[in-house]
This record gives structure tokens, sequence and C-alpha cells, in this order.
């Protein structure tokens, strides 16, 4: 019973709530980001940023959920083997597959001096909008840019 309550709890808890009008979806959220100076963010903006948080997680950093998370952070010190790209790759399809908002077409990674390079071919599912999306995993500064 417990663990019912929890997921019941974490679903309530999304960042972003969906409302009908005419046929449109919109989802309204908010960032704390710098760059975004009025704190709110709507439809795609939201989703990228939504998808973006969940790359900033460590697996097994979140409280009550250590599935929860990617495991790109932890494999940037490892060489760049086949089994360490398989493993990233698995790990970002389980991540966008997380979200039902996307979609996935390709996945690119590639190593670079200081860390690695995720390129995604994504589809907006509610927007039916294609776009690519490229993560940069840096060794020494540990965000995305």
């Amino acid at each position: 019973m417990a663990a019912r309550l929890y997921n019941q709890q974490t679903a309530a808890q999304r960042s972003a709530t969906v409302t009908q009008d005419q046929g449109k979806f919109t989802y309204k959220g908010f960032s704390s980001s710098e760059a975004n100076k009025n704190f709110k963010l709507y439809d795609i903006n939201l989703v990228k940023q939504d998808l973006i948080n969940h790359f900033y997680i460590r697996k097994g950093e979140k409280l009550e959920n250590p599935d929860f998370g990617t495991v790109i952070w932890d494999m940037l010190f490892e060489p760049f083997t086949p089994d360490v790209k398989k493993i990233i790759a698995s790990d970002v399809e389980a991540i966008i597959n997380y979200d039902p908002r996307f979609s996935i077409s390709e996945i690119n990674i590639d190593s670079t001096d200081q860390g690695m390079r995720i390129q995604v071919d994504l589809v907006y599912i509610p927007f039916n909008i294609n776009e690519r999306m490229s993560l940069n995993f840096d060794k020494n500064s540990s965000v995305i840019n």
C-alpha cells in the first residue's frame, strides 16, 4: 500500500501540467535557470528542460528512487570502449522513453577531449516536431553544456 501511495505521489509531482484547449496541448512550468529571467516555461521549452534535468541527476542520487537518473556522469572517466558506448546508449534510450512526450529517432555518442557528446534525434509527440538535441558532458565542469 505504501508503494502504491508513493507511485501516486510521484505522478502528481511532475513539473508539467497538461490542459487541452480546443485540441491544443499546453505544458506550463517553471525553471530557476539564470537564462530564464521570468522563471516561466511553456510547451517545447518546458519539455526540453524536463529532459535536461533528468540528465543532471546521477543514478542513485534521488531519494527513494535509486533507479532514476543517468549513469553517464560515472562513465565519463571510463575508457570509451564499445561496451561503455552500449551502456550509455541504453541509458539515454531509457531516460528518453521515461517521458511519454518523446520518441527517439536516432542516438549518436562520440567521445571528446574532456568528456562525451550525445546527439539525439527526438520527436516531441504532442507537437509532432523533430529536433536534434546535443548534450555535451564535460569531465572538468560536471555540467551539461
